[in-house]
């Protein structure tokens, strides 16, 4: 199993408060993980809505550990936990520098089609292209 990996940079407009990174910047930062899921799976969102189908969430959950602070720079990991007719669940985990985990959490998304709303089933060949980041029962319990 593949996993997507990135790094952010913590800007100052994301801080809340209380002096860290605010909690809707980790759902921000989810969606840049999807679309670079969909770009190395050469299904870049503008691409595929050209084709009638688009990617939506049905559910998000993020569990926060531990703060990040400005001046910290957040690493993101990503991967399928699950693969279905027409849905997918995204695993995240964020860490610090140090490489201790801040939060992890999932999303549920969902492919429709753009004309009806309804769900669209994958094709063949477009699941083969996600089982690349999909995660094996013993990929789960190494991990």
């Amino acid at each position: 199993m593949q996993k997507i990996l990135f790094d952010l940079d913590i800007y100052p407009y994301q801080i809340d408060f209380m002096g860290h990174v605010n909690n809707s910047v980790y759902i921000q930062w989810m969606e840049v993980g999807r679309v670079k899921l969909l770009d190395a799976l050469a299904m870049p969102t503008h691409e595929i809505a050209q084709q009638g189908f688009a990617p939506v969430l049905v559910q998000t959950h993020i569990d926060y550990k531990s703060p990040l602070y400005l001046g910290d720079r957040a690493q993101v990991e990503l991967w399928l936990s699950e693969l279905r007719g027409a849905s997918a669940v995204m695993e995240f985990r964020f860490y610090n520098d140090q490489r201790v985990l801040v939060a992890e959490g999932t999303q549920t998304g969902l492919f429709v089609n753009t004309q009806t709303l309804r769900p669209k089933r994958l094709t063949a060949d477009e699941r083969a292209l996600f089982t690349t980041y999909l995660a094996s029962t013993a990929d789960v319990h190494s991990s």
